[in-house]
């Protein structure tokens, strides 16, 4: 089920695996053109981030790969489930992406889906890949600081 945070945020879903594949620099937000029954499936909290990236065509942003399962009492009118979806950016901002994906090779991915005053929205990271021995090094801090914690709360 999607989580609130009370300040007219829902969260739907997070996408933890970028955070750990990715030595992220930047965070924005965007909105979703949707179908209505896509809506209906987000709402559940049903979603698939698995190999969601951002591409840009012909002067607008795309998300490929976003899994949104079907929903269950469609009919005919149904949505596909992996289907491009089209990312709701001003012009300077798209360009500007564009011009750092190209140039420093960076990606962008979902970093998750939110309902923000009924709206669907989608934040998206600009980042670098993390090589295998990256990831190993930030799951050891990580586990460091986890370790800090709890010793400090033990006191």
């Amino acid at each position: 089920m999607a989580k609130s945070d009370g300040g007219g945020t829902k969260l739907i879903a997070k996408n933890r695996k970028a955070y750990h594949d990715f030595e992220l620099v930047e965070e924005l937000e965007a909105g979703l053109v949707l179908q209505g029954t896509e809506v209906k499936v987000l709402r559940d909290g049903k979603v698939s981030f698995a190999d969601a990236h951002v591409r840009f065509k012909g002067g607008e942003a795309w998300l490929h790969e976003l899994h949104i399962p079907e929903y269950p009492n469609g009919t005919w009118t149904n949505h596909a489930p992996t289907r491009p979806r089209k990312l709701l950016l001003r012009k300077r901002e798209i360009t500007r992406l564009k011009t750092v994906t190209e140039r420093k090779g960076l990606v962008l991915v979902p970093l998750d889906l939110h309902f923000r005053r009924g709206y669907a929205k989608v934040k998206l990271g600009v980042g670098k890949g993390r090589k295998k021995h990256d990831k190993r090094d930030a799951l050891r801090k990580k586990q460091d600081k986890r370790d800090m914690d709890r010793a400090r709360a033990e006191r």
